[in-house]
């Protein structure tokens, strides 16, 4: 009561009589004595009779007192256990011995040794010290004697102090836990917690000031924040999350290693499933350093937009220099310069309307070399100004050759295929079957990233509202928080791919419109030179990367094995896009339409991340479409999309005959023997045989090594599909350019060994472990590292920096890979 003056000495000694006084069974072990920190005490108790102790102690003013209770039983009775009850001011603390925990398979650890830290009395604004009682029951319900031992000790170590370190050692009935006050200068804390050894299995939990203390193991995480441990954990805590700015760290041993990545105990039956007394203790070393200040997340913010800017910086430079060395050109007189800025060239060599005898199709008449232009089509095409993508016209409404699609067959079968021969149709229906990429990235970008950012808000909800930071698998020892987000720098790393995509969009705007201008100003259509420009695939590009960044940082509110697929789809799509563009440069004819295949890709990806781990079924039929489509593809690339099922059971030549012809068996047999066995030995496109050969080499080891080893990351496993399929065919289109005696200009040139350069270096942080959650969430937290970039970013964080770097400059190196072509003409540029 309020006014009231402290009992004296004497009272309290009172007290402890009129409570010893009170146990019963009278005795000379029974007389009332007062009880001692540090001393043990010896007894035993049974249904008649139980044993109180009461403790007294001084607390000094603004003095956090903690004291620890031990105790001990050789009983193994688990009928009759000895029960322990401690009375606080403010709180009743109680446990039995033997102290059962419970396992998988309703397997039980019994431990006979128990110590547990009281929950400490709080602070008193007094300024003087104050008396402190606590009292402890020991009771049973055995009808006979059953012996104990009982220690009470004041911890002189119970409150943590900024970067110094504190060793000790807990056990699952040996629970541990501190206290840490916010200093005056700190808002934000890293606790950091380490072991030697990985097991036992520990649990490290912040809680609030708040009685009772959950430290056992089936509940600590009943309150706070908490991390499953094997040789190290980092929890970051922040000043705002604590309004007494003060909290306690808890250390909980898990009687049972299976949620650390232990060997998970077998199911055992009967009563034989009881284990005593079962040695695990850990020793543990907790260090709380400060956090980062606000100022560094503002340098943080300023490098990763500054960075990425001078991208943008460097773009105008180059066009500046590019306008300023082009625009005398754009005055000379058509027919004998270029319009370098659009990426297009004219020339006065004329092409003959005729093929010569004896000289393949597509060639040049040199005798035609001083009469006028002379056009490869029967007619005229549309002038550029007519080129506009708001027509909603049908290809059919356009197409100038009604003979094409039977020319085709025969021109594409050729020996020696040049670019002449498959850009044929009119360039605006073309353009507009690319552009459709664009617009249907865009719809695939807003369906599928909506769901996503739903889905990761509520991950990171769940995490703030439970505490429970195994769902989420973080380089704990670099996460810096911001707002409602574990893990800020992780996400804001990923700008770097939506500031790089949207300036590729730019660049390839502007591209667009300085041809869209050529176009305008010079009748060029008449005059077949460099590779035909359509911009569409392009467009998707930017989009694509633009959208990796997007998805990349949702993965990252709560990366886990479930929201892996979302850092990874766009990536199909990059990397698809990419290669449809190198076909596509040589092949403009040949629409090769992806989208079923991006759309059967992203269901594979779904259902590997579902069937993926242990499913075999799975794994044979994914080889199974992987092989087949492998094949597939292979025969279209081979054949220049010519090559149909009707060609081996009733098509010859022209002619097509009915099923009940018992001659097309015949002729399948033909076509199989004259295509695939003696061309073997001497195919008739030998570069594209050779390509074919290789990537089909390339693709069936992915599959039997999928199928043998069935790796959990199945969607790193897709990707790696993708990634090594189109360095496969980007080195065989530079080496067939190089073979064609095509030449690399300095800006594709200088894109190439950039490309090459961050890549290297993105990949060496990429391969920097600092998590996995092929793991359990305490084994991934052995691989986290601190921060090395601005003490604000990890090695994952620069790999984000360098690998939408390294992106961009592959982007243009497609983008500008061609430009030296812009003064060949069509009839002299080589298909492969």
């Amino acid at each position: 009561m309020a006014g009231r003056a402290a009992p004296a000495p004497g009272a309290l000694l009172c007290v402890l009589l009129c409570a010893a006084a009170a146990t019963v069974g009278g005795g000379p072990e029974d007389s009332p004595a007062p009880a001692a920190f540090g001393r043990v005490y010896r007894g035993a108790v049974n249904i008649s009779a139980e044993r109180v102790y009461a403790f007294a102690y001084r607390s000094e003013p603004g003095q956090v007192d903690a004291v620890r209770v031990y105790v001990n039983s050789s009983s193994e009775n688990l009928r009759y256990p000895v029960l322990f009850v401690v009375r606080q001011q403010k709180g009743v603390l109680s446990w039995q011995v033997p102290l059962i925990f419970r396992g998988l398979y309703q397997k039980t650890y019994k431990y006979q040794e128990v110590s547990r830290t009281l929950c400490p009395s709080e602070p008193t604004p007094e300024t003087r010290p104050s008396n402190q009682i606590i009292f402890v029951d020991v009771a049973s319900m055995a009808p006979f004697n059953i012996a104990y031992e009982l220690l009470v000790t004041r911890l002189e170590h119970f409150q943590l102090e900024t970067n110094k370190a504190f060793n000790f050692t807990a056990s699952p009935s040996q629970p541990q836990y501190f206290l840490y006050k916010f200093p005056q200068d700190v808002d934000s804390v890293i606790i950091n917690v380490v072991s030697d050894a990985p097991y036992p299995c520990s649990v490290v939990s912040v809680q609030d000031i708040v009685c009772p203390v959950y430290d056992l193991d089936h509940n600590v995480e009943f309150n706070g924040v908490y991390q499953s441990m094997t040789k190290q954990a980092a929890i970051t805590v922040q000043r705002k999350d604590f309004p007494g700015e003060q909290f306690f760290v808890v250390f909980v041993i898990k009687p049972e290693d299976y949620a650390c990545g232990g060997s998970v105990p077998s199911s055992i039956h009967g009563n034989v499933n009881h284990t005593w007394n079962l040695q695990r203790m850990k020793n543990l070393r907790v260090t709380i350093v400060p956090s980062i200040k606000k100022s560094v997340y503002v340098q943080a913010m300023f490098f990763s937009f500054l960075s990425f800017l001078s991208f943008y910086l460097g773009s105008v430079v180059v066009a500046f220099v590019h306008y300023i060395s082009t625009d005398m050109k754009l005055t000379v007189p058509l027919g004998s310069v270029s319009i370098a800025g659009s990426g297009i060239m004219t020339s006065s060599h004329p092409i003959s309307a005729s093929t010569p005898e004896g000289s393949s199709y597509g060639a040049i008449d040199e005798s035609s070399s001083s009469g006028g232009h002379q056009l490869s089509s029967p007619k005229r095409r549309p002038p550029a100004g007519s080129d506009t993508d708001s027509s909603v016209e049908e290809e059919s409404d356009f197409d100038t050759m009604p003979e094409i699609e039977s020319d085709k067959n025969i021109i594409r079968t050729k020996v020696f295929l040049y670019l002449s021969d498959l850009s044929r149709k009119d360039r605006r229906i073309v353009s507009k079957k690319y552009k459709i990429y664009f617009w249907n990235i865009i719809t695939i970008a807003v369906f599928y990233a909506l769901p996503v950012i739903q889905l990761v808000i509520t991950y990171q909800t769940v995490v703030n509202v439970t505490g429970n930071q195994d769902i989420c698998y973080y380089n704990f020892l670099c996460a810096h928080p911001l707002g409602v987000l574990s893990a800020f720098n992780n996400i804001l790393s990923n700008v770097g791919h939506m500031m790089l995509g949207f300036l590729f969009l730019l660049i390839v705007l502007r591209r667009d419109i300085l041809h869209r201008r050529a176009m305008e100003m010079k009748d060029i259509y008449t005059l077949d030179y460099g590779i035909p420009k359509h911009f569409g695939l392009f467009y998707a590009m930017g989009i694509a990367l633009m959208m990796e960044g997007v998805l990349s940082a949702c993965y990252h509110v709560c990366p886990n094995y479930s929201n892996f697929q979302f850092d990874t789809s766009f990536m199909y799509m990059i990397a698809g896009l990419c290669m449809l563009k190198l076909y596509q440069t040589r092949h403009p004819d040949i629409n090769a339409s992806a989208y079923a295949s991006f759309a059967v890709v992203i269901s594979l990806a779904v259902l590997g991340v579902v069937f993926g781990k242990n499913d075999m079924w799975f794994w044979v039929i994914f080889s199974m479409i992987h092989v087949l489509a492998s094949l597939a593809l292979s025969t279209q690339i081979y054949y220049m999309g010519r090559f149909k099922i009707a060609h081996c059971v009733g098509y010859s030549g022209f002619l097509s005959f009915p099923l009940t012809d018992l001659g097309i068996f015949r002729r399948a047999v033909m076509v199989l023997y004259t295509d695939c066995i003696q061309q073997c030995s001497r195919p008739m496109y030998m570069d594209r045989m050779v390509l074919l050969i290789v990537g089909n080499l390339v693709n069936w080891s992915f599959a039997i090594f999928g199928l043998v080893y069935r790796p959990r990351d199945f969607a790193s496993y897709i990707l790696g599909i993708f990634i090594c399929n189109l360095l496969l065919y980007l080195a065989f289109y530079i080496i067939m350019k190089l073979r064609s005696s095509e030449k690399l200009l300095p800006i594709p040139m200088f894109c190439i060994v950039a490309t090459a350069v961050v890549w290297a270096a993105a990949l060496y942080f990429f391969f920097q472990t600092l998590s996995s959650w092929e793991e359990t969430p305490a084994e991934s937290r052995e691989k986290n590292r601190p921060c090395i970039l601005l003490g604000f970013f990890d090695d994952h964080d620069v790999w984000h920096f360098l690998s939408a770097a390294a992106l961009f400059f592959s982007f243009l190196v497609l983008l500008t890979l061609d430009d030296d072509l812009d003064t060949v003409r069509r009839d002299k540029i080589p298909v492969f």
